[in-house]
C-alpha cells in the first residue's frame, strides 16, 4: 500500500494534467473552423507535399507553397473535393482534402484588360509625365 503522500503527489499531478489538456484543447477549438466549398468556388492547391512527385518551380524553401486557382467540380465525401486540374497535372490524382486547399479570394472586377492600358507585349510600357506640381532648388 502506497503511503498517504505518494497518493496526494499523484491525485495533484493528475489534476494539473487534465487542467492543462482542457485549456489546451480550449485553445485548440478556438482556432478551428469547419472548410466547405461549393461546387464552382476557385481554390488553391498547396502543394509542399508533392514536391517529390512534380516539381511547380524553384527548388527549397523559395518553391511555390499553392498552385492554382482551380475550380471543384464536386464534393466526393465529407472532407474531399476534386478539382478541375490542368493537362499538366494529369498523373496527379484530381481528389483532395479540404486540409490541402485554400479559398481562392480575387475580384474578377479589380482585374484590367491589358488593350486599352498601352502594355506592349513584353509586358513593358513607357512612362509619359503628366504635371510637374512642385519644384525645389536644394543649395
Amino acid at each position: 500500500m502506497a503511503p498517504f503522500g505518494a497518493v496526494y503527489c499523484r491525485r495533484v499531478i493528475r489534476d494539473r494534467l487534465s487542467t492543462a489538456y482542457s485549456r489546451q484543447k480550449s485553445y485548440a477549438d478556438n482556432r478551428k473552423w469547419p472548410l466547405e466549398f461549393d461546387v464552382g468556388d476557385q481554390v488553391y492547391l498547396k502543394i509542399s507535399p508533392m514536391k517529390g512527385v512534380i516539381r511547380f518551380s524553384k527548388k527549397g524553401k523559395l518553391s511555390t507553397r499553392y498552385a492554382g486557382p482551380y475550380e471543384i467540380l464536386q464534393c466526393v465525401g465529407e472532407v474531399e473535393y476534386e478539382l478541375a486540374l490542368l493537362a499538366k497535372l494529369a498523373s496527379v490524382h484530381p481528389v483532395f482534402h479540404v486540409s490541402m486547399l485554400n479559398k481562392w479570394i480575387g475580384d474578377l472586377a479589380s482585374i484590367l484588360p491589358i488593350e486599352g492600358l498601352g502594355v506592349d507585349e513584353n509586358l513593358s510600357y513607357e512612362e509619359v509625365l503628366v504635371e510637374i506640381l512642385d519644384r525645389r532648388v536644394k543649395r
